[in-house]
């Protein structure tokens, strides 16, 4: 599975996604992209999950119909999230085009 980790998403947790191609926003030359964009870029490039910690993303973009998958973390801070490396697994194992899933941290 291909997936881009958005700006506020700990690039360590990419360290934990080994079995996945995992590349960032950043890398990209995608960081100032909104959202909209952002979901299209992915969308184009081949990408089938986002990961972002973009709490709103869910009441800005309808996924209906895409292609990409969007798995919300709700904490930007790594020592949080580390703890929920397995329910993150869990959610991109489990994912859909076009579904969000949010990791409660």
């Amino acid at each position: 599975m291909r997936i881009l980790f958005d700006q506020g998403t700990p690039a360590p947790l990419r360290r934990h996604l080994d079995s996945h191609v995992v590349d960032t926003a950043a890398e990209r030359g995608w960081s100032d992209m909104d959202n909209g964009d952002l979901i299209d870029s992915a969308e184009q490039a081949g990408y089938d999950v986002l990961i972002t910690t973009d709490q709103n993303l869910r009441y800005q973009q309808n996924l209906a119909g895409r292609r990409l998958a969007v798995v919300v973390l709700l904490s930007t801070a790594w020592p949080k999230v580390q703890l929920r490396v397995e329910e993150i697994r869990t959610a991109l194992d489990h994912i859909g085009p076009g579904e969000l899933r949010e990791v409660p941290i």
